[in-house]
């Protein structure tokens, strides 16, 4: 196998801010960006790998820095070796007794991680001919235990638990494989709902979602609570009684002032809260998913969560119901696959974060591989959906009826079109020539 030579790293930035586009009650106005690797090899074939982490605007500079911080890692690696032993190059990848002082495996230096590491699993699965989903359900259990990090979680999780529960994921592969593709994965979506979003605009968008066959909707909370009360019941409203709608405050709340905000929203029969505080704070988590039990209303988290270790945590305290892993904010597919196999011993359903920029196009195929070979079920699973800046890419996810369809262009579907790259690139894209930053 060939050899990666070069890293190339950009600073993608999209004006989202401008449409309030993916406001929520922390983040008002973001512009959603991406820290955008290329990884290129001596072979010849003009076969890259593509990854991305996403951030929110201001930020996205130092993960920049913190990948050109990473690649004389990875730059010089045989793409056999790795292969051979994907657990190993990643723990050396977060394990730099110097570079590791400023995480360890989390924050910047953990997004960078992600980038990288997910660029070299779109590069394996374009040279294997195959999309990543397909890519991991058809290597040998043995191989996939062989690329998890283990380190800090075999407390909850040991070799010899996962290749259990990957060989069960062996039966009935071809069937779930060919449900997928008849019937595509359930999805909800979060367009309707953002905060910065009017009352008029809601309706508007839960109308044309409900004509479109959507059957979940999310709506961002943690603002004024009289507001998110009158929002909640607009959006129940549109939807009806037969539809399933969640609520995501993204960290707003103290531990008590999520349990009485939500005491005020249950009449509306929300799901799940999402986000209800501190994205640390397992304990509180707890403590709020036992005072909403008798409600009816579960908890979810995930999308800040920084690694294997806090799941592990939350798991374990009985805090969440439903996990919502990002490809970006672990350390990429390795780290993912850690957690799908955590969530699956722990029986919480895996629900993606998604959004952002590319993030729809990077969890369909977790969330497919985590239906063929871990979980073996869809029940109470939906992916995130957002309708924005899936332009950009040039394998964009495909919905229908409120489901992604099955994605079958080899890679991880991350690679920008490079008319993207070039007027988005920040600051001195065209998009962004003679503006700066927006918000």
């Amino acid at each position: 196998m060939p050899t990666i030579t070069h890293l190339t790293v950009h600073d993608i930035r999209f004006p989202t801010s401008l449409a309030l586009d993916g406001s929520d009650a922390l983040n008002r106005s973001p512009d959603y960006s991406a820290t955008y690797v290329v990884l290129t090899t001596d072979a010849g074939d003009g076969i890259e790998g593509h990854g991305l982490t996403f951030t929110t605007g201001r930020g996205n500079e130092l993960c920049v820095a913190a990948v050109e911080s990473l690649a004389p890692f990875v730059l010089g690696q045989r793409l056999e070796a790795i292969q051979a032993d994907q657990a190993v190059f990643w723990l050396e990848l977060v394990s730099d007794g110097q570079l590791r002082w400023v995480g360890p495996e989390k924050g910047v230096i953990h997004l960078a991680t992600a980038a990288i590491v997910n660029a070299i699993w779109d590069l394996l699965a374009k040279r294997a001919g195959l999309p990543l989903w397909k890519f991991l359900a058809e290597m040998p259990p043995e191989e996939i235990v062989q690329a998890i990090p283990f380190r800090h979680i075999t407390d909850a999780l040991r070799p010899g638990d996962a290749l259990e529960i990957l060989k069960r994921g062996l039966d009935g592969r071809a069937v779930r494989e060919a449900e997928l593709r008849r019937s595509g994965y359930p999805a909800y979506t979060t367009s309707s709902g953002w905060l910065g979003y009017s009352d008029e605009k809601i309706r508007g968008l839960a109308r044309s979602a409900v004509a479109a066959g959507w059957t979940h909707f999310k709506l961002k909370v943690g603002g004024n609570l009289d507001d998110d009360v009158r929002r909640a019941r607009i959006l129940r409203e549109e939807i009806g009684d037969d539809r399933h709608l969640m609520v995501d405050a993204n960290q707003a709340w103290d531990v008590d002032e999520a349990i009485e905000a939500m005491q005020a929203l249950a009449p509306f029969r929300p799901v799940w809260i999402e986000e209800p505080t501190s994205p640390d704070d397992i304990l509180g988590h707890a403590r709020i998913a036992r005072a909403l039990e008798p409600l009816g209303i579960a908890v979810a988290t995930g999308e800040h969560c920084h690694n294997r270790v806090m799941f592990k945590q939350l798991f374990q305290a009985r805090a969440i119901s439903y996990c919502q892993l990002d490809a970006c904010r672990l350390g990429g597919v390795n780290e993912a696959l850690a957690v799908l196999l955590l969530a699956a011993k722990f029986e919480v359903p895996v629900c993606p974060h998604a959004g952002g920029v590319g993030l729809c196009e990077y969890v369909q195929h977790l969330a497919m591989f985590d239906f063929i070979g871990v979980s073996r079920s869809l029940e109470g699973r939906v992916i995130e959906y957002v309708d924005h800046l899936h332009e950009h890419f040039v394998d964009p996810v495909r919905m229908r009826a409120g489901r992604y369809l099955v994605p079958d262009t080899p890679g991880y579907s991350i690679t920008m079109r490079p008319e993207s790259l070039a007027r988005y690139a920040f600051p001195n894209g065209g998009a962004w020539t003679g503006v700066g930053e927006v918000a």
